[in-house]
């Protein structure tokens, strides 16, 4: 374990000691604290919308319900605060649907490049029959139930000193990518060296010429100033994110009928506003950035294209199940 990473889950420690001190006070009067944990920071619509969802919910729920917003990786990282959420120490999570394959395997097929026409079929593919066998599938393995499905966005490369313009140029690069086995393929395929590192880490690690780039949607490198410390700006266009909130299983359970209804309902209405700010963003992020002095590439996307679905989708054939790259083809 890193001292980076000690030190957040320290502080996380002493986060919940204090938060599960204020929940038993607030037991009297029958509240119950939803400690909500994001990596993503700052003014990310991500963010934002945990603070849309608790507002309403306060209101609605007469004060019995309270979220509490722990952005920025407060408390630890993508796999500390999953863990934690399927421990019952944290209530939800937003986070990257490749990183529940530890415990779902074929869950990391909704993140994988290339897979998605644009972003309706990916929610019609995790509303309908392949997302509900997704979720029960984490419900019974680890304690956690899907809320939700955000549109994070479409993920393109930045660099910092090399401009890319073909799968040739990758050779070598040192690719920061998510702790996920999917995103370090992907990398592979291209001919980079995939280097897994928390969200939090990563604008200093560019500063610093820890690795040569990254990849993450529009907004992401807006919100996390990354093109303050990145050159290029590659549109690959590589994966259409999915993120996922996730839930406690028995936490959900605790709550009533009317509650739940409360709960997701407001969670429908913030993951609307989220996706609709999502989408706005990436409609002017090209012209902001090229305004900040980054360079913007367009590059060879069909060779991109074509490395990758000659890697990915074969090696994880039998992690994804049979027939699944298929059938979420399939969906119309």
């Amino acid at each position: 374990m890193t001292a980076n990473r000690q030190s957040k889950l320290f502080a996380a420690l002493a986060m919940v000691l204090a938060t599960g001190l204020a929940t038993s006070t607030t037991a009297i009067g029958q509240t119950k604290v939803i400690r909500w944990g994001d990596v993503i920071g700052g003014t990310h619509p991500s963010v934002v919308m945990i603070d849309r969802v608790g507002k309403t919910v306060k209101e609605k729920s007469q004060g019995r319900l309270e979220i509490q917003a722990f952005p920025g990786g407060q408390l630890g990282g993508s796999r500390d605060m999953i863990e934690a959420v399927a421990n019952g120490v944290q209530q939800i999570v937003t986070e990257g649907a490749a990183n529940f394959g530890q415990w779902v395997p074929s869950i990391s097929v909704v993140e994988a490049p290339y897979i998605w026409r644009d972003a309706d079929h990916l929610v019609k593919t995790m509303n309908g029959a392949i997302g509900d066998d997704m979720n029960k599938q984490l419900v019974e393995r680890r304690g956690m139930r899907i809320l939700g499905t955000t549109y994070y966005g479409t993920r393109h490369l930045t660099t910092s000193r090399k401009e890319i313009k073909t799968v040739a140029d990758m050779a070598g690069f040192k690719l920061r990518v998510p702790e996920n086995d999917v995103f370090r393929a992907m990398a592979e395929s291209w001919g980079a060296r995939p280097t897994p590192m928390n969200f939090g880490e990563l604008y200093l690690a560019l500063s610093q010429n820890v690795v040569d780039g990254q990849e993450n949607p529009l907004p992401t490198i807006q919100s996390g100033k990354l093109h303050e410390v990145q050159k290029y700006l590659v549109l690959t266009g590589h994966i259409i994110t999915p993120r996922l909130v996730v839930i406690n299983e028995a936490f959900w359970k605790g709550l009533s009928s009317a509650d739940q209804k409360i709960l997701r309902d407001a969670l429908d209405e913030g993951i609307a506003w989220q996706n609709q700010e999502i989408v706005k963003a990436e409609g002017s992020l090209v012209d902001t950035f090229k305004k900040a002095g980054v360079t913007v590439v367009q590059p060879d996307v069909e060779a991109f294209r074509k490395a990758t679905l000659a890697v990915v989708p074969p090696k994880f054939t039998r992690q994804w199940g049979e027939g699944t790259w298929e059938r979420i083809q399939a969906v119309k």
